[in-house]
């Protein structure tokens, strides 16, 4: 069983690389681990999953506000949060082979799980980029790449709330790049030293923060099904007393059944009123807010729920990823909900004369005021196919003799394979309805 998903694995990271979603990073000097590209069908997935996500949040709520807040921040929000003297992992090193482990990810004792060498005693690790802003390289100068995005949000709390005249509860998204010098980054895309991080912080009034954690739970979770994952790969993993954070009343992780095993994919916290309590107490700016109604000042609570762009990249392409026996040959599909699947059409010309041509490329030029489509016009329609499946595009159309006479089209559906006629007119209205 291990190898046989160790096989699916191999496959979908093949199938990655052929069809242009994901590269090595500098992979022409040999790579550079756990750093990746997105190629041309991988930025139309990340881009789509990353509207989904923002549409549900941010346009279809009139709670929730979004910001965009830089990487490089004030050195002493990183020791607010904690990241500064408690963001380390136990690093071990084995004398014979020099590998690095983290020491509570590995269960061996003194011996090397690569080579059974003898391993020194763990050092703490600090996992944030340390650089310095400006040309002296001093202590008064370091700076770091922020390990996450949520820090962004809280410094700006009163900023936005004010901007926006929002009121409790009221939630503030961010879509945006995360560093961590991960000790053991792996399992391609899961886990990488540099990632793109979507986190909404919900601000509520203390008191309320446990109906609230309940809420977003759920909320998250039915998100999973507008993404198109199945729910069976899905569950909820409660994190116990000893997983909890040090800022952390109450923990959820939604987990996904990957090839590899079960991981976490999102993250839901209740993080109570640390974060703005200590951002008040390092920065001696007041950040209560005033409750109106209440006629009280508070440190509001704060109910999180954070998840990594990348991690969904591998999870949509894990769970729509599928094999089947179609004339006598393995069909490779990737069955992506068509809201995010990278291309929404391909148009083909069934030969390359009698002005098909002409007529196909007419109506790609008014879908793509719209849409992102493909052109196709080299080899057999059947290959054309093919190809269209291995990156997840729902429907194609194709111009043929017929076209020639009544102005209609042969549909293909890329999960039944099921053909259709319909008129080149009703193209756009045709996708409309099914991929927006």
């Amino acid at each position: 069983m291990a190898q046989q998903t160790n096989d699916r694995m191999d496959r979908l990271v093949s199938l990655c690389k052929r069809r242009g979603f994901i590269f090595q990073s500098s992979e022409v000097y040999g790579g550079i681990n756990s750093c990746y590209d997105y190629g041309p069908m991988g930025v139309e997935l990340k881009k789509n999953i990353k509207e989904l996500w923002w549409k549900s949040l941010v346009y279809e709520r009139d709670d929730i506000e979004g910001v965009d807040a830089s990487i490089l921040m004030h050195p002493r929000v990183w020791e607010a949060s904690g990241h500064v003297e408690g963001f380390t992992d136990p690093l071990v090193d084995c004398k014979k082979c020099k590998m690095r482990f983290r020491a509570d990810q590995i269960d061996t004792g003194k011996n090397c799980p690569n080579c059974g060498g003898e391993l020194t005693e763990p050092r703490m690790f600090n996992l944030m980029f340390k650089t310095y802003m400006g040309p002296v390289e001093d202590a008064a100068n370091i700076v770091y790449l922020r390990p996450e995005t949520a820090q962004g949000i809280y410094v700006n709390f009163h900023n936005i709330r004010e901007a926006s005249r929002q009121k409790l509860p009221f939630g503030i998204a961010q879509i945006g790049k995360a560093f961590r010098n991960e000790i053991t980054p792996g399992n391609f895309i899961f886990r990488m030293r540099e990632f793109e991080q979507m986190e909404m912080q919900y601000f509520v009034k203390p008191g309320s923060d446990e109906q609230w954690f309940e809420f977003w739970k759920e909320e998250r979770l039915k998100w999973y099904e507008r993404l198109g994952i199945r729910k069976e790969n899905l569950e909820f993993h409660q994190h116990s007393e000893k997983e909890l954070a040090h800022y952390a009343k109450a923990a959820f992780d939604i987990q996904y059944k990957f090839p590899f095993g079960w991981q976490e994919i999102e993250g839901i916290h209740n993080r109570t009123d640390f974060d703005l309590g200590r951002h008040q107490e390092y920065s001696k700016k007041n950040l209560q807010y005033f409750d109106q109604e209440a006629n009280e000042r508070y440190i509001p609570y704060v109910i999180e729920t954070s998840t990594g762009v990348d991690r969904l990249m591998l999870t949509t392409l894990a769970d729509a990823y599928d094999e089947d026996q179609a004339a006598g040959e393995t069909r490779v599909v990737l069955r992506f909900d068509p809201r995010i699947a990278p291309m929404k059409a391909a148009i083909f010309p069934l030969v390359k004369k009698d002005g098909m041509p002409e007529i196909a490329h007419n109506i790609v030029n008014g879908l793509r005021k719209q849409f992102r489509v493909f052109y196709d016009e080299a080899g057999a329609v059947g290959r054309r196919y093919r190809r269209q499946d291995e990156i997840g595009t729902p429907y194609c159309f194709t111009v043929d003799s017929q076209t020639l006479q009544d102005g209609s089209v042969t549909v293909r559906n890329r999960d039944s394979m099921a053909q259709e006629r319909i008129s080149q007119d009703k193209i756009m209205d045709y996708l409309v309805e099914r991929v927006v």
